[in-house]
């Protein structure tokens, strides 16, 4: 499938109207998705008549289709269920500045694709909707929380798909089905009017593509100095590359954990790769505590979760149970009732201590090398929420006074999916850019990503790293 940059100069020269693609775009969706389940919504009536209102001939992408993510991503009038039953009658009384932005850059939206519960899993399934499918293997997960958008673009339904991420959620599905997945720095990407600082500023709204320059302009074209943003950067130039780059690698887990041959052999080929454009590369990773800052991770989400569902029982008027959510969200939820004030400032500490010792890696180093995931994406049969195991965490959680125990059982419910994703977390806590990158398959035919990782503001040296690379990508 074209990019969208593609299909916005065909309709500019008149090869095709917006219209008409619209129209194409509605019955690939009604054709693929059935099979797939990651559009959960759509808007195609308003969607035409705003092709045929709005003035686009002189926007960048002209009437070009895309979905929204239904996490996070408002536009007035249209329901956000954050994939959460308590949420199923939730209109928006808003559009989030980003929406606009991508509004006012030409896009018309046409729906809204499927979402983790809250985003807290790396797979995207959900009471409310179900099952997000992948389909380079249909019986395999397309990843999460972005799984909608990822395979939605994956599928040949649209050319890109705004997506978000909050620990590795638009990385992981990119890298599971193929795509590419950037997560901007922190500060990068247009927030509010009425959220600010997701996650602490961990979570970034963004994009899954299918083609560098389309990753490339959408960021330039989306990029902000938003000064009443609790965290605000200059905006990105595009620099010369004037010198070799030298790139770190490493296909260590950061926590530890066992990390596949597949996951590895994804590096040493690009390893070889970047040798062969010039580059200097080394085996070599920042200097952190790996499973100290997971730890600080989830008592963040924890607290953020604990205030979330507060509001909630505040505009329900009534205390929320166990039957409202999955059991993860319901176990994430108790872990952060209890939480102390001194022990999450702690917490935010350890990410700041964390990005300078990054700072100072990339000193040295412009680049440093990952597997984007520890292994390929896993079957829908053996993957998932572990409903009787989770049920006594819950009754366990419930039970218990120490937080420490509640926490140390938010790990342990974490960590299978940990041990499988534990490459992507830490750019969200030092606020660094990190893009997965389509560059692997397995001798099944399975995608798995690599992740570059730069200084916190230099969106730009992925970008040239990346053009350097994509003819090397997955076709």
């Amino acid at each position: 499938m074209e990019d969208a940059l593609y299909w916005a100069k065909q309709i500019q020269k008149g090869a095709i109207s917006a219209e008409e693609l619209l129209l194409e775009t509605i019955k690939k969706i009604e054709n693929i998705n059935p099979q797939l389940n990651a559009v959960v919504r759509t808007r195609y009536d308003k969607a035409l008549y705003e092709i045929q209102t709005r003035p686009l001939s002189k926007t960048m992408y002209k009437g070009v289709p895309i979905l929204l993510k239904d996490l996070g991503q408002n536009l007035k009038g249209e329901l956000n269920t954050c994939g959460s039953s308590l949420l199923q009658n939730n209109v928006s009384n808003h559009t989030d500045n980003l929406v606009k932005k991508i509004e006012e850059l030409g896009f018309i939206v046409i729906g809204q694709t499927n979402a983790a519960e809250f985003g807290f899993t790396n797979f995207t399934d959900n009471m409310l909707y179900g099952t997000t499918r992948n389909p380079v293997d249909m019986t395999r997960h397309a990843g999460g929380s972005s799984g909608g958008a990822a395979s939605a673009v994956a599928g040949d339904m649209i050319p890109l798909a705004l997506a978000s991420d909050g620990g590795g959620s638009i990385r992981i599905p990119a890298s599971w089905t193929g795509t590419i997945g950037l997560k901007p720095s922190r500060g990068r990407i247009p927030v509010g009017p009425f959220s600010y600082r997701g996650w602490q500023g961990a979570s970034i709204h963004f994009a899954i593509t299918k083609s560098v320059r389309d990753t490339k302009d959408l960021f330039y074209a989306l990029q902000t100095e938003q000064w009443e943003s609790p965290f605000t950067l200059p905006l990105n130039k595009e620099l010369p590359m004037i010198k070799p780059l030298k790139i770190a690698y490493s296909t260590k887990s950061p926590v530890g954990t066992p990390v596949s041959d597949a996951a590895k052999n994804a590096v040493y080929y690009t390893v070889q790769m970047l040798k062969e454009l010039g580059c200097i590369v080394e085996e070599a990773t920042p200097k952190l505590d790996g499973i100290g800052l997971m730890q600080s991770y989830y008592m963040m989400n924890s607290a953020e979760t604990a205030a979330m569902f507060c509001d909630m029982e505040m505009s329900l008027k009534r205390p929320l149970t166990r039957e409202d959510m999955n059991i993860m969200a319901w176990i994430i939820y108790q872990s952060g009732k209890d939480l102390l004030a001194s022990d999450y400032t702690k917490a935010l500490s350890c990410w700041d201590s964390a990005a300078a010792v990054v700072t100072d890696f990339h000193e040295e180093y412009d680049v440093f090398l990952q597997p984007s995931t520890a292994d390929v994406a896993p079957k829908l049969t053996e993957y998932g929420i572990q409903h009787k195991l989770f049920e006594k965490m819950a009754n366990d959680v419930e039970s218990t006074t120490s937080t420490k125990r509640k926490l140390d059982i938010v790990w342990e419910m974490f960590l299978k999916g940990l041990t499988l994703t534990p490459f992507t977390q830490q750019a969200n806590l030092t606020g660094q850019p990190a893009i997965s990158l389509p560059i692997y398959q397995t001798k099944n035919g399975l995608p798995l990503g690599v992740q570059l990782t730069a200084r916190k503001g230099r969106e730009d040296i992925l970008f040239a790293l990346s053009e350097q690379l994509e003819p090397y990508f997955l076709s």
